[in-house]
């Protein structure tokens, strides 16, 4: 299992040094999640923040866009060559577009599905795609609870992605912890975000590697 820390969790007033725990705490990605305020009921961060977070990680970036005009917000953080930026599907009219333009950026295109959102709505894209991250909490602030049926979906996610693109990655977001990550791994995930889990522990090394299952 590959963890991405989100650092949403993170103390801002010590960023640089909560990246540099968390990357030598052997985390596999970090996750940055940008929020516009119109997509979902939060803003957080742009790139004038995330350029420094770029310079001092030691592991790729993932950046999770919860955004209106996803076109623009890749537009803005292109430049920090992160290794994933994932979209809604619930906010974007012409899906292809946008997963086309990641492709010519040399950046990995993955697809985001609320709560409520299917599978199957995505099915005719997982071809082209490297990763899907199923949210497992309401998008827009950190520490909720986890949503127990995320796991059927990813289930019947992973069957799409066997017979579509087995390839693709499957990520879980939201409330991701140590009780519940061995069932996400029977599930097929294997990306999980983990934001208060791993920033609320003293140990940022243990924290994750209690995910790494």
């Amino acid at each position: 299992m590959l963890v991405a820390p989100s650092i949403l969790s993170a103390d801002f007033g010590n960023l640089s040094s909560e990246i540099k725990a968390i990357c030598d705490g052997g985390c596999d990605l970090v996750h940055v999640d940008v929020m516009d305020g119109h997509f979902v009921p939060n803003m957080t961060i742009g790139p004038v923040v995330v350029s420094p977070v770029a310079k001092v990680a030691t592991k790729p970036l993932d950046v999770h866009l919860m955004v209106e005009d996803n076109n623009f917000f890749i537009d803005l953080f292109a430049s920090l060559k992160p290794e994933y930026i994932s979209f809604h599907i619930e906010s974007e009219k012409h899906p292809h577009r946008v997963i086309q333009k990641l492709r010519s950026l040399n950046i990995k295109p993955a697809i985001v599905l609320n709560p409520h959102s299917t599978p199957e709505s995505i099915e005719y894209l997982l071809e082209d795609l490297d990763m899907v991250l199923l949210m497992s909490v309401n998008p827009g602030f950190g520490g909720q609870k986890f949503i127990p049926s995320v796991v059927e979906k990813a289930k019947k996610l992973k069957d799409l992605i066997n017979k579509r693109n087995p390839a693709c990655l499957i990520q879980v977001d939201g409330g991701v912890n140590d009780k519940n990550i061995h069932i996400l791994k029977e599930a097929g995930v294997d990306v999980v975000v983990a934001g208060s889990y791993v920033f609320g522990n003293e140990d940022y090394s243990k924290a994750i590697k209690s995910l790494q299952v």
